[in-house]
């Protein structure tokens, strides 16, 4: 995966998985310290820019720990970065818990988890074949 570290990432480390096991890396803020009220949104620059191989996504996705302990989310986890895009990976961030959240630069802020994307061929029909589940909806198959 290459990586292109834009001139304010400087002295920032690149995305890591911390453990063996890790299925996401985790990438920091590059932004100067900030702080996000209650229900606030920003868009949080990371200094970096990759060129995810074709077939591929990036999936952005919150950090459990940041989420549960602060109510630091994404508004649209996961977030999809695409094979084609070579911009500067932006996190958005929203704070829904009850009090300000410091976000440092620095600071591991979302994790990239790569995976394949298949490509399927959309072919209208005019009904679509049975299935034991039918057309039932949220909470149709359980609590």
């Amino acid at each position: 995966m290459q990586v292109h570290r834009l001139a304010h990432h400087a002295g920032l480390p690149l995305p890591t998985r911390r453990s063996a096991g890790a299925a996401g890396y985790d990438v920091c803020s590059a932004e100067p310290d900030l702080v996000l009220q209650p229900l606030e949104r920003r868009l949080i620059r990371t200094g970096l820019a990759l060129a995810i191989p074709a077939g591929y996504e990036a999936q952005v996705r919150p950090r459990s720990g940041l989420a549960l302990k602060h109510g630091l989310t994404l508004p649209n986890a996961p977030a999809t970065i695409d094979s084609d895009y070579r911009g500067e990976l932006m996190i958005p961030l929203i704070n829904l818990g009850t009090e300000p959240v410091a976000v440092t630069r620095g600071m591991r802020i979302a994790q990239l988890v790569f995976q394949r994307v298949e490509r399927v061929e959309l072919v209208e029909v005019e009904a679509l074949p049975a299935s034991e589940r039918g057309g039932g909806g949220f909470g149709s198959t359980g609590a």
